[in-house]
């Protein structure tokens, strides 16, 4: 896995056998795929775990973390999560998964959201971790590349994604009351928004 991804895992993952066996699947699942900035994916559980992990998550739920995006983005079956790693991580993992038979992308976030709440804090916290690194990486793509910063997060319009965000706020405010993660992500859309709001002023 070294070899296929330039990336050094923390020593809480690498010392953890569920962790470490996380880790080589998803590793697996992302091989070859990239972020916007053309990163390795990989970074991006990586970073939604480190956040997890700051704000005191188990390791059931810090393995779920470093998963959540193999479904979604890989031949990896929620049923292989189950087998292999048990059915509270595969249930974590199933209800971070995105329904791809849901074409219209503010209903397939709807859905995506429902089934979060539906599945409980756990799940709302990676949740919330997911978002608040997403929003820093939009932060950053929106300096480089202006509105046209949508094109490179498979949103319609920055309009929607930002409106997106401030439900899945409500959400994980209702489900999983007084997370820090939802403050730093509440603290970052703020930050966001206002950046986008100088800069439309700045045209």
């Amino acid at each position: 896995m070294a070899g296929e991804e330039p990336i050094s895992a923390p020593g809480y993952v690498r010392d953890s056998d569920l962790l470490g066996a996380a880790l080589a699947v998803a590793a697996a699942a992302h091989r070859g795929q990239t972020r916007h900035d053309g990163s390795p994916y990989l970074a991006h559980p990586l970073r939604v775990c480190e956040l997890l992990a700051g704000a005191g998550a188990g390791e059931a739920t810090l393995a779920a973390a470093l998963l959540h995006d193999g479904v979604e983005d890989s031949e990896l079956t929620v049923g292989e999560v189950v087998e292999r790693f048990g059915v509270e991580i595969g249930e974590l993992v199933g209800a971070l998964t995105e329904d791809a038979s849901i074409e219209a992308w503010v209903e397939r976030k709807n859905a995506l959201r429902a089934q979060v709440a539906e599945a409980g804090a756990a799940a709302a916290a990676i949740y919330a971790a997911d978002k608040l690194a997403n929003i820093g990486e939009m932060g950053a793509m929106y300096e480089a590349h202006g509105e046209q910063a949508i094109d490179l997060h498979k949103a319609p319009t920055l309009d929607l994604r930002v409106r997106a965000w401030r439900q899945d706020l409500e959400m994980i405010d209702r489900v999983a009351p007084g997370l820090s993660l939802a403050e730093g992500m509440r603290a970052g859309l703020d930050a966001f928004e206002a950046q986008r709001a100088a800069a439309t002023e700045r045209v």
